[in-house]
C-alpha cells in the first residue's frame, strides 16, 4: 500500500490515506509516519477500525506508553487509556500541551473518536514552532531567556457558585497529586531541532517575575499560539484517529455543543526531558511521576 500524505493547512496539519493502522505497520510505514508527524505536526486518519487495544498497538510505534494520566482514572481495564467524556466534565477547553505539570510530558498524543455530538465539538490544534517563527525579534530575544513554572494546581477563574458537586469532585481528582516543574519557555524539538513556545494553560508563572508580571508576558506571547493561521479546526468523524506532537503544539477542545455527550478515548507516548536553547533540561520542583511515565532517550 502506498502512503498518501496531503497538508490541510499552511502551518499544521496532515491527511493521510494509504496506510491501515489497524495491522502491524513495517519499518519502512513506520518510520514515513514519523517523518510525516515531524514535519506537519498533526496526522488525521480516517476509517480506523480500532478498538482500545488497537489504538495502543498503533501508539507504540512510537515510543513506550504513558498510563493514562497521572491522577485522573483510566478507562477500566485499559490502565493507558484516559476516557475524555463530556459526561465526566470538560476541563480541556482551555489552550494547553499535555500533561506540562511533570518533567517529561508525552512526546505525542492519540485521540480516537468514539461517540460524537450531532454538531460542534471540534478540537483546535496549534503549532507552537510557527508562533515562534512569527514573534517579532525583541520578543524572540526575550521568550529564548525564560522559564516557566508549570502546574496541575491554580485558579482556574471559575466562580465558587457556578462550579457543582460533580466539578468539585473532579477538580479535587485532577490536583490529589500537586505538580510544579520549571519549563524553558522556548523548547528545542529533540528531532526537528525546532524552536517552539512551550506554554499553554498550566504554564503559570515566569521564573523571576510576579504573578501579574508573568500573566501579561504569557498572555502576548500565547496570543501568537492562538492566531487563526496557525490553528487546525479539526472537526470530528466517526472512525477518526488524531495524532499530535505534543511537544510543538497545543490544543483546545470546543464547548459547543450544548451538552450532548462527546467521547474520544486519548492514549499518550512518554516523552523526553524539555531542553531550552541554552541546552539547560527542565527540572521539577513538586511532585513525582513515575507512576505515569517512564523517560523516553
Amino acid at each position: 500500500m502506498s502512503i498518501e500524505i496531503r497538508k490541510v493547512t499552511a502551518h499544521i496539519g496532515a491527511q493521510v490515506s494509504g496506510v491501515d493502522i489497524a495491522k502491524p505497520l513495517d519499518e519502512e510505514t513506520s518510520t514515513a509516519l514519523r517523518e510525516a508527524l515531524n514535519v506537519h505536526k498533526v496526522l488525521v486518519f480516517d476509517d480506523v477500525n480500532l478498538d482500545d487495544a488497537g489504538q495502543q498497538a498503533f501508539v507504540r510505534h512510537f515510543g513506550d506508553l504513558t498510563t493514562a494520566h497521572p491522577t485522573v482514572p483510566a478507562v477500566d481495564g485499559s490502565p493507558n487509556v484516559l476516557p475524555v467524556d463530556s459526561e465526566r466534565g470538560r476541563a480541556a477547553n482551555h489552550w494547553h500541551t499535555d500533561v506540562t505539570f511533570v518533567l517529561n510530558p508525552p512526546q505525542a498524543s492519540t485521540l480516537r473518536s468514539l461517540v460524537l455530538p450531532p454538531y460542534g465539538g471540534e478540537t483546535l490544534i496549534t503549532s507552537s514552532a510557527a508562533a515562534y517563527r512569527q514573534l517579532p525579534e525583541p520578543l524572540r530575544q526575550l521568550a529564548d531567556t525564560l522559564w516557566a513554572e508549570h502546574t496541575n494546581d491554580y485558579d482556574y477563574a471559575v466562580p465558587e457558585e457556578t462550579v457543582d458537586e460533580a466539578q468539585a469532585a473532579a477538580r479535587a481528582q485532577f490536583t490529589s497529586i500537586k505538580y510544579r516543574t520549571v519549563h524553558p519557555v522556548v523548547r528545542v524539538h529533540p528531532l526537528t531541532g525546532e524552536r517552539g513556545l512551550f506554554i499553554g494553560g498550566f504554564a503559570q508563572r515566569i521564573v523571576g517575575l510576579s504573578p501579574g508580571e508573568s500573566r501579561k508576558i504569557l498572555d502576548l506571547l500565547q496570543s501568537y499560539v492562538t492566531r487563526p493561521e496557525n490553528i487546525l479546526r479539526h472537526r470530528w468523524s466517526e472512525n477518526q484517529l488524531v495524532l499530535f506532537d505534543n511537544r510543538i503544539t497545543q490544543h483546545y477542545a470546543v464547548d459547543n455543543y450544548d451538552g450532548r455527550p462527546r467521547r474520544l478515548h486519548r492514549v499518550t507516548v512518554a516523552g523526553d526531558i524539555p531542553v531550552g536553547i541554552d541546552g539547560k533540561e527542565s527540572y521539577s520542583i513538586e511532585g513525582d511521576a513515575a507512576h505515569y511515565t517512564s523517560v523516553a532517550a
